[in-house]
């Protein structure tokens, strides 16, 4: 069947919901994902130390391998309650270990590559223990048993990453991805469960740590550069451009894609769930982290055009978030935003002019291309968002 085009308004778009008995994200999920702030601020400090193509896909595959750890855990807190007995202290566990995981992405490919690998296996096997001590259902362990399959697969490989370098490396490290994700698609979704509301307002959560993470990598780049005048215009300007990426997400989208996924049910629902949330919203937190990593240079070199990798990060993660964002809508809905399309064709269009052209005035323009759509949207759509945006839940 063709995707089909609709307008913002058309009462698709706002399905009604029904009542369900509905987890809410809990205290101790808040603290866990705090350790995954430091992770990403890791990704981006990595890349912004090696600004080569080299680094950049290695700041990618590392970021591929935390998200996956932490989708693991978004699943998992959504069948069961973190806070009760053991299971508390086992998150604690996961916490330290994924602190060390932080701790070695700068050298996830060298001297700490081992220690990478040992305490990311530590993270993911700790995932598929708290599954098997934590719930009988027949249909769930037989999911826990798929996954640990791959989980085991994807860490030997990492290890074995370890000890090697160069494009033996790399194509080891894309191997492991590709196993884990390959994995997710290839085994189905039968056995989960998804709690519609709590899913959908974890993964928003995440989406606002990796906002964070752009407000600190901007806080700690303007930290080191005199504060004049373009410095902290520029700072001004990523705030602008990091309220525009949060706004683009939660004014209506994050919504109206929870109520989908409440009126879906049984396999249908893990599907939307897998498919929306665990793997297209790795393409929106990789354009907020590429976007930290081009305001980050940007506040570095203001009256200068920014070199190729960081033009790449800035107006290519911007696209990228883009991107994210028409395919989670397609998923989701089946129609196309095409505003949206139009919107990441200028920024990737920007990416030669950003290499002739001062840093600031590239910042400039893409902030520019957000609030022009953004503007857009909310004029043209105001009585859908309105009527979305005060629906009763």
């Amino acid at each position: 069947m063709g995707t089909r085009t609709l307008p913002d308004d058309d009462p698709m778009l706002v399905p009604q919901t029904h009542d369900e008995a509905e987890r809410k994200v809990t205290a101790l999920e808040l603290f866990f994902d705090l350790v995954f702030v430091f992770a990403f601020t890791q990704v981006t400090a990595a890349m912004a130390a090696n600004p080569s193509a080299e680094g950049l896909a290695r700041g990618m595959l590392v970021l591929g391998a935390v998200w996956w750890a932490w989708v693991g855990y978004a699943w998992l807190t959504n069948a069961i309650d973190p806070e009760e007995g053991v299971t508390r202290l086992v998150f604690f566990a996961v916490m330290a270990s994924m602190l060390v995981v932080s701790l070695a992405i700068p050298e996830a490919f060298d001297d700490d590559a081992v220690v990478f690998a040992g305490a990311y296996a530590v993270v993911r096997f700790l995932q598929i223990g708290l599954y098997a001590l934590s719930d009988d259902d027949v249909d769930l362990r037989h999911a826990v048993q798929r996954l640990g399959t791959t989980t085991a697969i994807s860490c030997g490989l990492l290890l074995a990453a370890a000890f090697t370098d160069g494009t033996l490396q790399g194509a080891l490290w894309a191997l492991a991805l590709l196993i884990d994700f390959g994995g997710g698609l290839l085994s189905g979704t039968g056995g989960w469960r998804v709690s519609a509301g709590h899913f959908a307002e974890r993964h928003g959560l995440i989406v606002i740590i990796a906002l964070g993470e752009s407000i600190v990598a901007l806080g700690v780049g303007a930290s080191e550069e005199e504060l004049t005048g373009p410095v902290v215009l520029a700072a001004v300007l990523g705030t602008a451009l990091t309220a525009a990426l949060w706004w683009v997400y939660f004014d209506v989208v994050a919504l109206v894609a929870e109520r989908h996924l409440h009126e879906a049910t049984g396999a249908v629902r893990n599907a939307m769930a897998r498919d929306s949330y665990s793997y297209i919203h790795l393409l929106m937190i990789a354009g907020i982290v590429l976007v930290a990593l081009g305001i980050k240079k940007t506040l570095g070199e203001v009256d200068e055009p920014l070199k190729t990798v960081p033009a790449v990060a800035l107006c290519g993660g911007a696209a990228l978030y883009l991107v994210g964002h028409v395919l989670f809508r397609l998923r989701n809905v089946r129609t196309v935003a095409w505003r949206r399309i139009a919107a990441a064709a200028l920024c990737l269009a920007l990416i030669p002019l950003a290499r002739e052209i001062d840093a600031l005035v590239t910042l400039t323009a893409i902030t520019a291309v957000y609030v022009v759509m953004i503007a857009y949207e909310a004029v043209r759509y105001a009585e859908a968002r309105d009527r979305i945006r005060h629906m009763p839940a």
